[in-house]
């Protein structure tokens, strides 16, 4: 690459010449002390952003202090630049009591909302679908704001690249991508990385620009980001910029550089990005030795007192109790007596409804997902809704899932209630990162709420075969942080899709396709909300309980009704929320019937009855008469047939004789 030694022209004044060149000044010199410390073994782990200064420096300083960046491992620049605490910083990258995370997370994977700076996590490209997401919020609250993510030449390959640059491209939004290209992923370099001649190239691909740039040339990275940024805030949609530049240290300290052949270091060595900064301050009478040493001393005396407070901090100490309760954002959801009549409404109707009214009252809520714009979605939920509330605010994506999954994100941190359509529920798995790594980890690491709500019609019954029914719940009842509800009838599901838009935890909102139209009821026309966590005995009985949800609970009304002649009376307890579930309903409907099925249309294995049955063993033992009992369906992918599925599949035709076994114990 041919290397300009600096741009022709700069519209920069003296003292902001100055000030560039202390920002740039000051990641180097606390890199240089942290890998001392490192050496002491007074810090665990240190990625390296030595010879890059001038991309995170050069990219932060051309932006409005509220433009909202999304760094990674190696842009301590970010953070120096917008002005972060150092005592705060360096207790979070000591791991000391005081620092952004509570000891949750470790260096740079954190948010600075009041700097307006969104924290990463590990797995790199993830992040870029959050810029869009707060691309969108920009255009609907017409601010003349920027989101800038950055992203490394490895994470290019990543999918979460592809479709946040195309999502960006066709909603032309205001957002800078932004590759650091040191020609390493962590030891496999560019070459075995990707064909194309540059990155910058693949702008073209998505229909937009794509620019390459001298990344260790701080005035050039500042003067191509503020030409970005220009373009962007005049609604001209998004850049693709590729830095050039070379990583000095290894991935990671304990990674080393002996994959690095000794000529690249030599080469790059002599385009140091501060050493070549300096010579063009000095060049331009800007900068002599004594206000440079007076910029050292004065930067020294800032690390070195952030150094001791943090070297002086203790170690995080918690309890059990705050852990566990700071997992999920507080969410002061109540129930709501309905008000005003009532009407007969079919399952689908009333989940269309509680959007609707949603959307009428809060301007804030919002619906992305393929085809729900004048389509209507595939089930036709949201049919008309581009037409009244425009398409701004019902917007049809490309057939991405992680992409539109990760922009939910993006817009929640930006103020807004976005609703995720999965076209079907199966197809999540395609977003599964962003929900379990993404959604729902972040408010326990650095305290932000995340109000996403992923709709997700699930189910079997249809003859859809075994990419279109699955039950997919207990994939993410594994996770913290993630709250999940699949309502039984009409009158939950409305009431519990409005408390799921206010909630600000991100929520899996579980819909069975096979009761959208086959199930009616009393529906409020008003809006009413149904408290998160709370089950509901839909049946009383005195002779077994059965646990269950969704389609269970038509099941287990089904076989109550033919077994009450026989004397056998049912208790049907609906979970309604799986996570978090109503463990005190549980144990009280058992400590009354002393008896306890779990059921459910997921495969029996690995199943939310598996946890349902091994609490009740637990906390409810001394009450029963008989063991617990799970009837689930059969450990195998659901077949197309339809025979095949309800009769062989499904477990609906063993229930009766399951509940004769229990009572008869």
């Amino acid at each position: 690459m041919a290397v300009a030694h600096h741009p022709a022209e700069t519209k920069l004044s003296k003292s902001e010449l100055i000030n560039l060149y202390s920002q740039i000044r000051l990641p180097r010199m606390i890199e240089e002390r942290m890998l001392s410390l490192l050496r002491q073994g007074k810090l665990s782990k240190w990625f390296s952003g030595i010879g890059q200064e001038g991309i995170s420096v050069g990219a932060t300083a051309a932006l409005n202090a509220d433009d909202v960046i999304l760094p990674m491992h190696r842009n301590l620049g970010v953070f120096t630049t917008r002005g972060i605490d150092l005592k705060q910083l360096f207790r979070q990258l000591m791991g000391k009591d005081g620092g952004f995370t509570k000891g949750r997370d470790r260096s740079f994977h954190f948010g600075a909302p009041n700097h307006h700076i969104i924290g990463m996590i590990s797995h790199l490209a993830a992040m870029l679908p959050v810029a869009d997401g707060f691309g969108v919020a920009f255009q609907l609250k017409e601010q003349q704001r920027v989101a800038m993510t950055f992203t490394g030449d490895g994470a290019t390959s990543e999918g979460d690249f592809h479709e946040a640059l195309n999502l960006a491209a066709v909603w032309k939004l205001p957002v800078i991508f932004l590759i650091e290209n040191n020609g390493y992923g962590l030891s496999t370099p560019v070459k075995e990385q990707f064909i194309c001649k540059q990155l910058a190239d693949r702008g073209v691909g998505y229909g937009i620009e794509g620019k390459r740039i001298d990344g260790n040339n701080v005035l050039e990275v500042h003067q191509a980001i503020q030409q970005a940024a220009a373009k962007a805030r005049a609604g001209e949609g998004p850049t693709l910029i590729e830095a050039l530049t070379f990583r000095m240290r290894g991935h990671e300290e304990a990674s080393g550089t002996k994959y690095v052949p000794k000529a690249l270091f030599e080469e790059w060595a002599e385009r140091d990005p501060i050493a070549r900064f300096e010579t063009y301050l000095t060049e331009k009478n800007l900068l002599d030795a004594s206000l440079k040493q007076e910029i050292e001393t004065r930067l020294s005396q800032e690390i070195e007192a952030a150094l001791e407070d943090a070297l002086n901090a203790p170690l995080p100490e918690s309890t059990v109790a705050r852990e566990t309760a700071e997992v999920y954002a507080p969410a002061n959801i109540a129930t709501t007596a309905p008000r005003g009549q009532q009407s007969e409404k079919r399952f689908i109707d009333a989940i269309s409804d509680a959007l609707r009214q949603k959307m009428s009252t809060d301007e804030d809520v919002l619906i992305i997902g393929q085809d729900v714009a004048e389509y209507g979605g595939v089930f036709k939920i949201t049919e008309g809704f581009a037409k009244q509330f425009g398409k701004a605010r019902v917007r049809n994506t490309p057939i991405i899932e992680s992409g539109a999954i990760g922009a939910g994100m993006g817009m929640a941190l930006a103020g807004l209630k976005p609703i995720v359509e999965m076209q079907f529920a199966d197809f999540v798995s395609c977003g599964f990162n962003q929900i379990v790594n993404n959604l729902a980890k972040t408010y326990y690491r650095w305290n932000a709420p995340i109000n996403v709500t992923l709709r997700m019609p699930s189910g079997g019954g249809m003859g859809a075969g075994p990419y279109h029914s699955q039950s997919m719940e207990a994939w993410f009842f594994h996770v913290p942080g993630l709250k999940i509800m699949y309502p039984s009838n009409p009158y939950d599901a409305k009431g519990m899709l409005l408390a799921a838009i206010e909630d600000p935890n991100p929520v899996l909102f579980f819909e069975h396709k096979g009761l959208y139209r086959s199930l009616k009821g009393q529906v409020p026309d008003e809006m009413y909300t149904i408290e998160p966590g709370k089950a509901a005995v839909t049946r009383p009985g005195k002779d077994l309980s059965i646990i269950t949800y969704g389609l269970g609970v038509h099941w287990a009304a089904e076989v109550a009704g033919q077994l009450s002649p026989e004397g056998i009376e049912i208790e049907i307890l609906d979970l309604r929320s799986l996570l978090p579930w109503d463990r005190d309903a549980v144990r009280q409907s058992v400590e009354k019937t002393n008896r306890a099925l779990v059921l459910h249309e997921a495969n029996l294995t690995g199943g939310i009855g598996a946890e349902i049955a091994a609490y009740i063993a637990e906390h409810a033992f001394r009450s029963l008469d008989a063991p617990v009992t799970r009837v689930a369906s059969l450990d195998t992918p659901i077949p197309f047939s339809p025979d095949l599925e309800k009769k062989i599949y499904w477990p609906k035709d063993q229930l009766a004789d399951k509940i004769r076994d229990l009572v008869a114990f």
